[in-house]
């Protein structure tokens, strides 16, 4: 394998060639050496500082769609620079803004750290708005030339799309599902099931946002990547389905023909689903699942269910969620297509099918403007920690003072632990690049040597980080920065020792900041949002029933817990982010039993009828707050932070028999909350063993 063969190096190849043309155009042909260290950092910013995801078409797009987002900087930059307190409060709004705003998708993200630096760049006096002109020149010129690069040089592979993993993922459930079917319709599928449920589990979770780079993640505010999201998450619990179908070996469950045909078009529509998002097959619809959804519950009215144990009812319940949440599957798949269904279905699952694309944009912002969303604290705490050290630098006079800022984008991290961390190769690395330059300055060698060493320097330095760590990349940077300068004005040694001076007061304003706010990072955030999507949950539980049992009108639990769940998912994706040793706590699991609750309940209301089960509510608000009893422990646990409880036995409560088609409707809840139980517990066993071992009743339970 080639250097060029190596992601990182590229990168920096194309960073190094574009920057230094630039500078070098801008310095020694058009002869304006204002222009130029905006041409040189402005590629820097965009190109090494910052990640985009997508093509290499994508990716030279989104710069050249972000180019006025740079001018408004380094305007706002030039003008702010009047006084060092304008500059900080500047500083401040404009830090927070730009990385807040992160929360609106992964392009955002990535570019947020490089934007940054083209506010910290001018903020600097001189005060010189005569040179403004110069300066968005000198920008303009990095970013065409950067875009240009993305396509020409030595393009990135294209990384897997997240559709293509969707549809991975998706093909193996409609596997699981076809084996299923055979399974039951005295055809060999049980073997072939177990075989293709650890992939297809696999593909699932690899879908999860804490397992993708963040790049990749669908988490823009619109409607398409709403949806794919939403795709993901029914399809993992499709396969959690799945695997309680294959643990559930019933030959003489109720309307078991009806249930393999409902599997067999379950499956068809996922395979359908599957060729779209791989792009060879045509948009799926859900008229045949609909009809097998009919069928399925006409089967259902046909037999009478009275006298029956529980147990002859729960393979029906099951294929009936199952069916539910892929036709689910599939409509989520329709808005991501760019559909927009005519009928509003309120605050649903897919409330946001229905919105403009402003609105869905000012929901996310809103819904982070929390002190309890780790994106608003890591906006807050870079805002502060940029903010102060602008302050401090221009008080104390600092030359080259936007080194200690650009040293806080470099160290700061989420945890205090995680920038204690970065601070010792960072100050090492810089110490000793310094030293390094200093003894260069001292040869006092002419200006044209500096012009031919810096790409080679620069080029080593951007790949250094990604291949040898923080220290390498600090150093050369360094030397970097050194030969730069050396271009632009008369420089000596003394540059080196105010570069050591700002990286230390930077490296110490980051560590203060980090330690007084949140420093727990992730962890102690997700502790307590983790614990808020438990005690969501358990509302849900209690609403859900009674909706089903009296006919109650929904109270908000399920848009209270739906947005739980977003702080909770955003809280564990920065959590896997950061370096832990061990914890006591399954949290992936622990969401699970949320959007478990969740899904499960919005599935309920949609498709059972409401009101109806008045003869027997007593026993079903004793089953539901049984369990919801049991997410308001694993709350309360969270938040001391010990591990899950253990999940008692459930409480027996009797089995109605005289109830004819409602019967149909109480073994549907009574499913899903044993299945809730079995979530919490941390299992993956059928759906009912857990009751079975701990009470085994005579009549069953609810």
């Amino acid at each position: 394998m080639t250097w060029l063969g190596v992601p990182a190096v590229r990168r920096a190849a194309r960073v190094t060639l574009v920057a230094c043309l630039g500078f070098y155009l801008c310095r020694y042909v058009f002869g304006l050496p204002a222009m130029a260290p905006y041409a040189l950092f402005g590629a820097v910013a965009l190109g090494a500082l910052s990640t985009i995801p997508g093509s290499p078409r994508q990716r030279s797009a989104t710069l050249i769609a972000v180019l006025p987002v740079g001018w408004a900087l380094v305007t706002a930059g030039t003008l702010l620079s009047v006084s060092d307190w304008a500059a900080a409060a500047g500083m401040f709004v404009l830090g927070f803004a730009v990385s807040f705003v992160g929360v609106g998708g992964p392009r955002l993200v990535g570019l947020a750290a490089g934007m940054q630096l083209l506010y910290i760049l001018p903020c600097f006096p001189p005060y010189d708005p005569g040179s403004l002109p110069q300066r968005l020149a000198g920008l303009t010129l990095a970013v065409v030339l950067l875009a240009a690069a993305e396509l020409l040089l030595w393009p990135d592979r294209t990384p897997e799309p997240y559709r293509e993993r969707l549809a991975k993922a998706v093909s193996l459930l409609a596997a699981c599902f076809d084996a299923l079917a055979d399974d039951w319709s005295g055809r060999e599928g049980r073997s072939r099931l177990a075989a293709l449920l650890p992939e297809a589990t696999e593909a699932a979770e690899a879908l999860r946002p804490s397992r993708l780079p963040p790049e990749l993640r669908p988490a823009s505010a619109g409607r398409r990547d709403r949806a794919l999201s939403s795709a993901a998450g029914t399809a993992r619990l499709l396969v959690g389905r799945a695997a309680d179908l294959y643990f559930l070996e019933d030959r003489e469950a109720v309307t078991l023909p009806a249930s393999a045909r409902l599997l067999r078009a379950a499956a068809g529509c996922t395979d359908t689903v599957a060729a779209w998002l791989y792009g060879k097959g045509p948009l799926p619809d859900t008229d045949r699942l609909r009809a097998a959804l009919t069928e399925f519950r006409a089967a259902r009215a046909a037999t009478d269910p009275s006298g029956l144990p529980p147990e002859r009812l729960e393979l029906g319940a099951l294929a009936l969620s199952l069916g539910e949440w892929t036709k689910s599957l599939v409509f989520a798949t329709r808005i991501a297509a760019g559909e927009r269904p005519r009928t509003p279905v309120g605050e649903g699952m897919f409330w946001y099918a229905y919105r403009g694309t402003p609105y869905l944009w000012w929901h996310r912002l809103r819904e982070n403007l929390t002190p309890r969303s780790v994106a608003f604290q890591g906006a807050l705490r870079l805002a502060a920690a940029l903010a102060v050290a602008r302050l401090v630098a221009g008080v104390f006079d600092l030359s080259h003072g936007f080194w200690v800022l650009l040293t806080i984008l470099t160290v700061l991290r989420a945890s205090a632990a995680e920038t204690r961390s970065a601070l010792k190769p960072a100050v090492i690395g810089t110490i000793a690049g310094s030293v390094v330059a200093a003894g260069v300055l001292l040869l006092g060698l002419d200006p044209t040597v500096y012009a031919v060493v810096l790409p080679v320097v620069m080029l080593t330095g951007l790949a250094a980080g990604p291949l040898l760590g923080l220290g390498w990349s600090q150093a050369l940077f360094t030397l970097v920065i050194t030969f730069v300068f050396a271009q632009v004005t008369p420089v000596d040694w003394r540059l080196a020792e105010v570069r050591v001076l700002d990286v230390v007061i930077g490296a110490a304003v980051g560590l203060l900041i980090g330690l007084f706010a949140w420093p727990r990072g992730g962890a102690g955030e997700l502790q307590r949002a983790a614990a808020n999507f438990m005690a969501a949950s358990a509302p849900v539980v209690r609403e859900t029933v009674a909706v089903m049992a009296r006919g109650a009108q929904p109270a908000g639990a399920l848009p209270s817990a739906r947005r739980a769940s977003l702080l909770a998912e955003a809280s564990y994706a920065l959590y896997q982010s950061e370096r832990h040793p061990g914890a006591k706590v399954d949290w992936q699991a622990t969401l699970l039993a949320g959007h478990h609750a969740v899904r499960g309940a919005e599935a309920l209301i949609r498709s059972c009828p409401a009101g109806g089960l008045l003869p027997c509510e007593t026993q079903l608000t004793a089953a539901a707050e049984d369990v919801a009893a049991c997410y308001t422990r694993a709350a309360a646990a969270l938040r001391r932070g010990d591990p899950m409880p253990d999940v008692p036995p459930p409480v027996p409560v009797p089995w109605p028999n005289d109830l004819g088609q409602d019967l149909y409707i109480i073994a549907d809840l009574r499913v899903w909350l044993l299945a809730l139980r079995d979530d919490l517990a941390g299992r993956r066993e059928p759906v009912g063993t857990a009751e079975a071992k701990a009470t085994q009743p005579a009549d069953g339970a609810v």
